[in-house]
């Protein structure tokens, strides 16, 4: 199983240039599974362990809210890959992950991941370049998405 896996990320976008053994390690480091319609995949605020790559269905990220329902932020479709928290202190979800649909999922445990990015600090700077562009789209969308909500006067 671990081989077409470290396939599958070969043609991810995000791990593109990687090295093969890499690839596999990642792939070592994944498991399958499933979430039914509107599942929790994870709470903003909770501890962060992981990364998922989306290969079946769709996830919405929301921002929750004190009242009424979360907002939400963004819909990620299949080959998407979602969770950056694992990497970055304080180690704690950002958004809520919900699935819109049935999803399959590759869930990655980050504990190993992590420790090998503190060991061979090569390959934890290229996971974090590629994981802080994500990052960086993520909150981009949160942004854009809040001002379209609240709209509020005279902010740009």
């Amino acid at each position: 199983m671990p081989a077409s896996i470290a396939d599958t990320l070969a043609n991810q976008e995000l791990f593109e240039g990687l090295e093969w053994g890499d690839l596999e390690f990642l792939a070592e480091c994944a498991s399958q599974e499933s979430r039914q319609r509107n599942g929790l995949l994870f709470r903003h605020g909770d501890p962060a362990r992981g990364f998922y790559l989306i290969q079946e269905g769709s996830v919405v990220l929301e921002i929750p809210a004190i009242s009424g329902p979360a907002l939400e932020v963004q819909r990620l479709e299949a080959d998407q890959v979602l969770g950056w928290s694992w990497l970055i202190p304080p180690y704690r979800w950002s958004f809520n992950g919900r699935a819109e649909t049935d999803v399959q999922l590759l869930v990655f445990d980050g504990e190993p991941i992590f420790d090998r990015c503190e060991a061979e600090p090569a390959f934890g700077y290229a996971l974090l370049k590629r994981f802080s562009g994500l990052m960086s789209k993520r909150l981009d969308a949160a942004r854009e998405r809040m001002i379209d909500y609240w709209n509020p006067p005279g902010f740009a």
